[in-house]
């Protein structure tokens, strides 16, 4: 375990970045999978006590979110939410570095530990300075599945008294000291799409005697996608991609009475995410009946498009430049990724940030790489730019 921070540490900058890195390098040491962030919780949970606060965890099982008392002069009732993401991914790690994840097959190669240190900095930074109106931090499991552990969270009401939050994600492309803030659609929807065909099998010299799922599967795979092409408006930037085919075995002359597609399917456009579906399930049945096979759809709902609030977007800038000066200010093209940090702005406005963390001089690895770096001088940065952002008068 690592030394708590005091006010003391907190007072020189030198302290709270000691502090940060052993914070980041515990939760690095010891990555966990969605919904098993048990000992996470617990180290968090731990830690935000010792710095005098009262944590809840969630009742999905792991995760918590705690609230920040403002201070006793505080003349503001809005309530701002921190939102940090807790989770690794099932990868083995490649950094070399002298702190890697100990647990086989689990390895924090999105940056999600720098993310959980810099909010428990901003927790240190808010307790020794209490903030203007009251601060709600958000420790979320779950970000790496679909839909995503905010929807939980959000089902258990923990912005339901909120009126906006901030999230930033580190962007290994973008160097230290810069920050990406855009208001509108910043990522993509994601979508899972899973096709499961059926029939007798058969042998290939006899194909009219079968319902041929090779062929079947391969009409699917192409008709699809040329289907969307045609009735979805392109700007909507929507793309179904297969990522496995699974069909047969070793035998060239035998039909299998089995094939698998597997995808995913990104929009741009929240309308699109919202109605996709029902074209995408008309689809499957057309260009499967011709053939006389089963095709039965699995289409499991993923996150809606991150659309950054403007007023948000505003105060983010203004946050980047106290923290960071003018040239902190960067922009952010929208991202064809998924984000689950969509279904906090689904019901309250928010700002979700791409955050340098590149050491300007190094390789660059690319989130979800298991040679993924970050440059731990971003920690404290971060830490400030939550605070700043918590302090900032809001629309």
């Amino acid at each position: 375990m690592t030394a708590h921070v005091t006010s003391e540490d907190t007072a020189a900058a030198g302290g709270l970045e000691e502090q940060l890195v052993a914070w980041r390098r515990h939760i690095h040491t010891h990555p966990e999978l969605s919904y098993e962030e048990h000992e996470t919780t617990g180290y968090v949970d731990d830690e935000l006590r010792a710095l005098g606060l009262e944590p809840v965890r969630f009742r999905l099982g792991t995760g918590l979110w705690c609230d920040v008392p403002p201070a006793d002069d505080a003349d503001r009732e809005d309530r701002v939410a921190l939102r940090a993401d807790i989770d690794a991914l099932p990868m083995d790690e490649e950094s070399g570095l002298d702190f890697a994840s100990r647990n086989e097959g689990v390895a924090h190669t999105c940056g999600h530990d720098g993310h959980t240190a810099m909010l428990l900095g901003a927790a240190a930074l808010l307790v020794e300075n209490p903030p203007p109106r009251p601060v709600r931090l958000i420790f979320q499991p779950a970000e790496e599945t679909m839909p995503g552990g905010a929807k939980e969270c959000v089902e258990e009401g923990v912005v339901d008294d909120v009126d906006r939050i901030l999230a930033l994600h580190a962007d290994p492309h973008r160097r230290v000291g810069e920050v990406g803030v855009t208001a509108g659609p910043v990522t993509y929807s994601n979508a899972k799409v899973r096709i499961r065909l059926d029939s007798e099998g058969g042998h290939t010299a006899r194909p009219h005697e079968t319902q041929d799922t090779v062929f079947s599967t391969a009409q699917l795979a192409t008709g699809i996608t040329s289907v969307l092409d045609r009735r979805l408006d392109p700007r909507s930037g929507t793309v179904l991609t297969w990522g496995a085919l699974h069909a047969g075995g070793e035998a060239p002359n035998v039909i299998p009475d089995s094939a698998e597609l597997l995808g995913t399917l990104r929009s741009a456009d929240r309308e699109v995410w919202a109605t996709v579906e029902d074209i995408v399930r008309e689809a499957v049945e057309d260009l499967a009946a011709p053939y006389g096979i089963r095709a039965d759809l699995e289409y499991t709902q993923g996150v809606p498009p991150v659309v950054n609030d403007e007023a948000c977007a505003e105060l983010a800038t203004e946050a980047v430049r106290q923290v960071l000066g003018d040239e902190g200010i960067g922009t952010a093209d929208q991202s064809s990724g998924g984000e689950d940090f969509a279904w906090y702005t689904e019901e309250i406005p928010g700002i979700y940030l791409r955050y340098g963390v590149w050491d300007g001089g190094g390789e660059q690895t690319d989130l979800h790489h298991p040679a993924f770096l970050l440059d731990e001088s971003a920690l404290l940065p971060g830490a400030r730019l939550f605070d700043a952002f918590a302090r900032l008068s809001g629309p």
